[in-house]
């Protein structure tokens, strides 16, 4: 059974009422429950966390190393443009991450082009909105 967690960082408790055009309507339990509908069956094991919080999100990473978790998806929000800690945090955990964004950051201000933690990742999914954090748990789950 491999086990993945999928993290978001600040705001992202507020999809579904937080800029709709930019992110959509569907909320962070809807993205939950589509996720576990598209991995039931499968010997996957999710794991969903959310927090406002830098260091919240850094203990996470910590702890998921800690249990021994295969790997995670991580939506940094826009911890994603200033932290070095959450990107150290990501490089030290020794586990394959996807750094995931709802919307096309590359389309937007500027200051949203450059990502402090996806060099720590494997990989960088963005602007397929919420699709996109399937297609980075698939990526994770057939990874050997």
């Amino acid at each position: 059974m491999k086990k993945l967690a999928i993290l978001n960082g600040p705001n992202l408790d507020r999809l579904g009422k937080r800029e709709p055009a930019v992110y959509g309507h569907a909320t962070l339990a809807d993205l939950e429950r589509d996720l576990r509908a598209a991995f039931a069956g499968q010997p996957v094991e999710l794991e969903f966390f959310q927090s406002n919080h830098e260091g919240a999100l850094i203990d996470r990473i910590a702890s998921l190393a800690d249990r021994q978790f295969h790997g995670f998806v991580i939506n940094p929000g826009g911890l994603t443009h200033t932290s070095v800690a959450l990107r150290d945090s990501i490089a030290g955990s020794g586990l394959p991450a996807i750094e995931v964004h709802i919307s096309n950051v590359h389309a937007r201000e500027e200051f949203r082009h450059k990502s402090l933690t996806a060099a720590a990742c494997v990989g960088v999914v963005a602007g397929l909105g919420l699709s996109g954090y399937r297609i980075a748990l698939e990526f994770l789950a057939a990874r050997g």
